[in-house]
């Protein structure tokens, strides 16, 4: 081999080509479909493999969480946005609070609607932009990129695991940087998709999926759903005033007029409606809650230590 010469990028698996979809451009429309929709299964499947690494992030992260850290997710491009999105639903569906969510996407906010070029390359930035938020011991920082290999996210981890946070890579590929500079990192391998290299299709569908699977699973253990119900979850329109009356007279058996009136007390909080409705003092209330932890069930009494399985 001449000096001058270069060994060649091993190709990564997302970024691979799968000989079957070599002539999807002239396949008739259902099929096209149907290739499109066994994809998604398999990434699924694939969120399903890695269940036993997501049960050991998500008992890392809880203490953090319970201790009153916040939630970081860091991404750039289709691995960005989706982490914004699963960051983002968790304020009005379990009340969590703003001040305790970090979004970072390389390229800032413009990137939120196009492509910033070069921005997923600098490693400086992104080292800067997690520093400016003080990433400490209580704070978990979760770095999604399909490549596992993104420098900006690369970096904004290994920035926030000296600093002490706990940090957990997810990629769609082994052996990737990320996995390496994370804590604990995810392996989600989702392999060659229908169209090479877009990995806005499976390998985003597996992220998102994992995402949802973490940060529900963390809602939930803290406290934000109580009987497979959203009760922390913001009313802020006449749909949701409707869902939340509904969920307090589905919760205590009371009267609509009963759960009217609590949720008025309350400014329309679930959880603390559903308190006054099983007759707890309003003056009480604020009380128990800090007592314990947030958590309803513990609150009402019905604190289990060996639910049953569903």
């Amino acid at each position: 081999m001449s000096p001058n010469s270069t060994v060649p990028t091993p190709l990564i698996a997302t970024e691979g080509q799968d000989p079957r979809y070599a002539d999807v451009d002239i396949w008739p429309v259902a099929s096209v479909l149907d290739a499109l929709v066994e994809s998604q299964m398999s990434a699924i499947a694939a969120v399903r493999a890695a269940t036993p690494e997501l049960e050991r992030a998500v008992g890392s992260a809880l203490p953090r969480l319970l201790a009153g850290g916040r939630l970081f997710y860091v991404g750039a491009g289709t691995s960005g946005r989706i982490g914004m999105q699963d960051g983002v639903e968790l304020l009005p569906t379990f009340g969590w609070e703003p001040g305790r969510l970090v979004l970072l996407l390389a390229g800032g906010h413009d990137a939120v609607y196009q492509a910033a070029e070069g921005a997923e390359d600098r490693e400086d930035v992104a080292r800067a932009d997690i520093l400016a938020h003080n990433p400490g011991p209580d704070d978990v920082v979760l770095g999604i990129a399909a490549s596992g290999s993104t420098p900006y996210t690369c970096a904004a981890l290994a920035a926030a695991r000296a600093a002490g946070s706990l940090t957990i890579g997810i990629a769609c590929n082994r052996g990737g940087r990320l996995l390496d500079v994370a804590e604990q990192g995810i392996a989600v391998v989702t392999g060659p998709e229908v169209i090479s290299g877009s990995t806005r299709l499976k390998a985003g569908t597996a992220q998102k999926a994992t995402l949802n699977l973490i940060s529900t699973t963390l809602m939930i253990r803290m406290g934000h759903a109580y009987r497979g119900q959203m009760v922390d979850m913001r009313v802020v329109n006449a749909k949701l005033r409707d869902r939340a009356c509904r969920m307090v007279r589905n919760l205590t058996g009371s009267t609509e007029q009963k759960a009217q009136q609590a949720l008025a007390a309350t400014g329309f909080n679930v959880k603390r409606a559903v308190m006054i409705c099983s007759g707890i003092p309003a003056d009480q209330i604020e009380a128990l809650l800090a007592a314990h932890g947030g958590n309803l069930r513990s609150v009402l009494g019905q604190d289990d230590s060996t639910p049953a399985t569903p």
